[in-house]
């Protein structure tokens, strides 16, 4: 499926689909009465829920960025070559390839999601990360079992990307839909903070192990704790979201007569909304595997900055981060998801350069960690809107099927090789100010995606209308 712009990007709503939205937006004024403790078709919405999904969602993304951050790590033990470039650059490519199963199992769990509810997919999903990150946290090294040691770490990578491929579409469509309609967006928000935490604790587990351990007992068997760690997901997971309750929102939609819901009718029916979330996710997801998770590599590799000095600096962005996403995304509730989204796309544009040159003109802790910190400051204001503004351009019943493919054709395209096509130009470019460039870019086309969407908020005053003409 390409996304090339073509064509009209005026969609057309069924008469179906809007009836449906119309529903759910009537039912949303009652819900707009309810300050703490909503209330969505009769369902109390309770904390423990959406606490729940936010845990189950930071242990999935857990496993999945551990492996960004020890890249570095892994490169030498599972990808031996004649120079450290040239393992270097196999490790990340082979980050990269979990990303080519994301959109499939995007599509598929999306698909699985709006035909047996979020719970169902959110329980699948836990199931297939516990077995792939059992299989690199037990894999034999390249010096123990040969070639078969990197074939192994690509097939676990491939069905980390199945997993990871329904994790956002199917936890952004639960949170969304279970929250008061004037609270879409702090709800919403909160799936990213459980992206933040997931990478706080992979930062932590990274800062851990190298200032607790000997480069010798990091090869040998520490970088194994973090991918133990992250093991739990298995009985905790499991166990959090056999607890949740579906949403009135898909109940809802459920009892509604079946219309089509394929790949055919969201790009016809829904193209404006696919292209400006394909936009948005495509800004958003260079920034985050850029600064976040290449970020370790790029100190030791170009810096010659300590990796645990690294993750040290990570920690401290990410804990800004975190504390920033809720508050603008309670912000977007406000002023909408627009505004948020471009004031963010401004910081991701003019912030990158001059501190990253900052940092180059004397490398060291201090500049890193006050550069991080920036930098995620402005990640956090995106964060905070854009979960909800993805979800809100879509119906419940395609919801999770065009957040999935919107979100995984994005972050496979433009984030999973991100640091593979970030050292590649630095390499031709031979400036170090490359990263810079390329998330340069990708603000570029943020801003343009924020500017087109369709912001419910400013339309109808924070009701849920967003199903009547998300098309």
């Amino acid at each position: 499926m390409s996304f090339g712009v073509s064509g009209s990007l005026t969609d057309n709503n069924s008469v179906e689909t809007t009836t449906m939205q119309n529903k759910e937006h009537s039912s949303g004024h009652a819900d707009h009465r309810h300050a703490g403790v909503a209330e969505s078709g009769g369902t109390t919405v309770k904390t423990r829920q959406i606490l729940a999904a936010v845990i189950g969602n930071a242990l999935e993304w857990y496993d999945f960025v551990v492996y960004g951050f020890l890249t570095v790590i892994i490169s030498r033990l599972f990808f031996p070559a004649d120079s450290d470039y040239a393992s270097l650059l196999a490790a990340m490519a082979t980050f990269g390839v979990g990303f080519f199963m994301r959109p499939v199992g995007g599509i598929l769990i999306g698909i699985y999601s709006d035909r047996r509810g979020r719970k169902a997919a959110l329980q699948l999903i836990i199931l297939l990360m516990t077995v792939s990150m059992a299989m690199i946290a037990f894999a034999p090294t390249h010096a123990a079992i040969g070639a078969a040691a990197p074939v192994l770490v690509v097939l676990a990578r491939l069905l980390q990307g199945v997993a990871t491929g329904g994790e956002f579409a199917s936890a952004t469509a639960f949170l969304v839909e279970s929250a008061p309609p004037s609270r879409r967006g702090f709800f919403g928000s909160l799936q990213m903070v459980g992206q933040g935490v997931a990478a706080l604790g992979g930062a932590t587990a990274g800062m851990l192990i190298t200032q607790g351990l000997t480069p010798e007992q990091v090869d040998n068997w520490g970088w194994r704790i973090p991918f133990m760690v992250g093991l739990l997901i298995g009985p905790v997971g499991l166990w959090i979201r056999r607890h949740l309750e579906e949403t009135e929102a898909f109940m809802e939609a459920a009892r509604e007569p079946a219309g089509a819901v394929g790949l055919r009718v969201l790009w016809s029916e829904h193209r404006r909304a696919l292209l400006s979330s394909f936009g948005l996710v495509l800004s958003s997801t260079i920034m985050f595997y850029v600064v976040l998770v290449y970020m370790p590599t790029y100190a030791k590799t170009q810096l010659g900055i300590p990796l645990a000095d690294a993750f040290a600096a990570q920690v401290a962005g990410l804990l800004c981060l975190i504390a920033l996403t809720p508050l603008f995304g309670m912000l977007s509730d406000r002023i909408g998801r627009r505004a948020v989204m471009m004031l963010a796309s401004v910081g991701y544009l003019v912030l990158p350069y001059p501190l990253l040159a900052w940092l180059l003109a004397e490398p060291g802790l201090a500049r890193l960690a006050t550069m991080q910190v920036i930098v995620c400051g402005a990640i956090g204001i995106g964060f905070g809107a854009v979960s909800t503004a993805l979800a809100e351009q879509f119906p419940v019943r395609m919801r999770s099927t065009g957040l999935a493919l919107s979100y995984n054709m994005a972050v496979m395209l433009f984030g999973g090789f991100a640091q593979l096509i970030v050292t590649w130009l630095i390499k031709v470019t031979g400036t170090p100010l490359a990263p810079a460039y390329y998330v340069m870019f990708g603000a570029v086309i943020g801003l343009a995606a924020a500017w087109h969407l369709h912001d419910p908020v400013l339309a109808t005053g924070n009701d849920w209308p967003a199903d009547e003409t998300a098309a």
